[in-house]
């Protein structure tokens, strides 16, 4: 299989290749935006797609590779993940949502089950709210292609408040 890795943390991205690679695979790798659509034209099977390269949308990239390279299979991976990025990702033509960190054998188990598969374990603990609130404000954050103080009006909050909100590390359940 013929693998594109588009990530922007090149620690993750050179274990992955390397463990690909170990397992018979071809891998190249692009670390923007930029760089990936430079590479579409070489005939892919699969690409892991990251959802934040830097500080970007992978979303954005989404519907591109799916127009350039439609014969690929994008997995979409994010250390930020949300319901609503999961869906956002599937509908825009993702055929998985992993969060990372996820194992070599994870993703390749992800590529080979397209179909959702009902037995899967349902995570026992739900998200709590402070979580539930850093991707809601991470979504419009997003929608509004990163303007923070067009994203503080569409969630009624002071501007500065939202700065100091985003400065802190990401909530982690």
């Amino acid at each position: 299989m013929k693998f594109l890795l588009i990530d922007d943390d090149d620690v993750f991205a050179d274990v992955l290749a390397r463990a690909l690679i170990r397992r018979g695979h071809e891998v190249e790798r692009a670390a923007s935006e930029a760089e990936a659509l430079l590479m579409l034209g070489k005939g892919y099977e699969r690409i892991v797609l990251d959802l934040n390269l830097g500080g970007d949308s992978g979303l954005k990239l989404l519907p591109v590779l799916r127009r350039q390279s439609p014969d690929s299979t994008v997995l979409v991976l994010t250390g930020y993940a949300s319901i609503a990025t999961a869906v956002e990702a599937i509908k825009l033509g993702a055929v998985q949502y992993l969060a990372k960190p996820a194992s070599v054998d994870e993703i390749l188990q992800a590529f080979q089950q397209i179909e959702p598969d009902a037995a899967l374990p349902v995570c026992a603990r739900p998200m709590s709210v402070r979580r539930l609130t850093w991707e809601h404000v991470q979504r419009v954050l997003a929608e509004h292609d990163g303007n923070i103080s067009a994203t503080a009006r569409a969630l009624n909050m002071h501007r500065r408040t939202l700065q100091r909100m985003l400065a802190k590390k990401p909530v982690s359940d």
